[in-house]
This record gives C-alpha cells, sequence and structure tokens, in this order.
C-alpha cells in the first residue's frame, strides 16, 4: 500500500471477536487503526489497545454515530476503510477493497457479501431478503445497481468529506451508497467473504433489532428520494 490508509471499527460488546479482527488487519501496511467503543460494558476496549489499535470512547449507541466519531478522529489519511468488529468478515481482504481505489479506477469500493454463495449462506435469512429489497428500491430510484449494504467498505477521503454523512444509526451503510451516487462517485463492488459472527448480531439476531433496522433503511433510502 502507498497510500495513507486509515481503518475505523465500531465496536460494542466485541471483546471477543475484537482482537481477532486486529490481528488479521496488515498493521504494518496501514496508517492507523481506530476502534470506536461504542458505549460497550465489556473489555472491548481494552482488547482492542492490546492488540494494537487507538481506541476512541463514545458513549452515544448507533453504529453511524460510531463512524461519526472515528471520522472525527482521522489523521489525515488517503482512504478510509470501515469494518466490523465481530470477525464476520474477513479482515486481510482489506488489501482487495483497496487496490481499485490506489490504482485510480475507483473512489468508492464496496465489499459484497452477495456475490459468492458462500458469504451469502453465512448471511441471516432477514439479512439477505433485507439487502435485496434494499438495493431493488436503490436501484429504482437512483439507478444504480448494487448488490449488498455490506459495512466492509473503502472510499477516498477527500469522497468520503463531500458525502457529509449524517445517520447516527441503522442508516449509515445505505446514505453513503445513496450519496456516492448522488455525488458520481466511480463505485467499485467486489465479492468478499463473509462468515458466521463471533457472538450474537445486535441488528438481525432479535425480531425488534431487525424491525428497527429494516424500517430505518427504507426510511433513509425515501428521504434522499
Amino acid at each position: 500500500m502507498t497510500s495513507k490508509v486509515s481503518v475505523i471499527i465500531p465496536a460494542f460488546n466485541e471483546e471477543s471477536s475484537i482482537g481477532r479482527v486486529l490481528d488479521a488487519l496488515p498493521q504494518h501496511n496501514l496508517h492507523e487503526i481506530i476502534v470506536v467503543n461504542n458505549a460497550s460494558t465489556d473489555r472491548t476496549a481494552e482488547v482492542a489497545r492490546e492488540h494494537g489499535a487507538r481506541v476512541v470512547d463514545e458513549m452515544r449507541r448507533g453504529y453511524g454515530q460510531a463512524c461519526l466519531t472515528g471520522i472525527a478522529h482521522l489523521d489525515d489519511p488517503d482512504i478510509v476503510v470501515f469494518l466490523d468488529g465481530d470477525f464476520s468478515d474477513y479482515p486481510e481482504e482489506i488489501v482487495g477493497l483497496l487496490a481499485p481505489i490506489e490504482s485510480g479506477s475507483a473512489d468508492f469500493v464496496l465489499g459484497s457479501r452477495m456475490i459468492l454463495a458462500g458469504s451469502r449462506r453465512a448471511l441471516l435469512p432477514q439479512a439477505r431478503y433485507g439487502n435485496r429489497l434494499a438495493v431493488f428500491l436503490i436501484r429504482f430510484l437512483f439507478q444504480h445497481r448494487y448488490t449488498d449494504l455490506g459495512p466492509f467498505r473503502a472510499i477516498r477521503y477527500d469522497s468520503l468529506k463531500k458525502l457529509e454523512m449524517q445517520d447516527t444509526n441503522f442508516g449509515w451503510t445505505v446514505e453513503m451508497q445513496i450519496k456516492a451516487v448522488r455525488h458520481k462517485l466511480r463505485i467499485m463492488e467486489i465479492p468478499v467473504k463473509y462468515r458466521d459472527r463471533i457472538g450474537v448480531s445486535k441488528i438481525t439476531g432479535t425480531v425488534s433489532g431487525t424491525f428497527r433496522a429494516g424500517t430505518k433503511i427504507i426510511y433513509t433510502i425515501f428521504k434522499y428520494c
């Protein structure tokens, strides 16, 4: 990697997985790794520090809020990567996400879990169906074909700043993807591997979480029409 790459990892109660995520990243090639400790009640922050991350505390709960806090603490990178802390993604695949940006062929690269059959099977059914509905609506309303709302993504820092991200919870990923289309970013999707997360999902692992996330994602899509 020739670019300055910053990685932001929002984390809420991920002490059993965050160390494995950090160990799988090519830390020697990265400019910085920021773990945003999103009001965890376990040892997430301590474990993250032990495994080489800079920890930023954010007591206001919400996936988008944690991402916004991470952005506010960036040290002027060239590229920003967002990655979950549950070890469901394969952090070493960061190299594949960065390559199109470093080569100058893309501004925003999304790691899609819906392209490889094994990755699709690892997603909970409600996540698969929710993704399909969301990307259908984006295609219909914004004329861009995505396959996923995957959290593993890389974007030029200059492009990220133009998007002026706002959402503080479940609408974060879809907000970024819609705004990327509206700002005419060069968008690319690449297949990424995906596995069962460590622990229970805070979103799709419960009925209430699934309902709240789905409602917010649909609301966000229509908000930007």
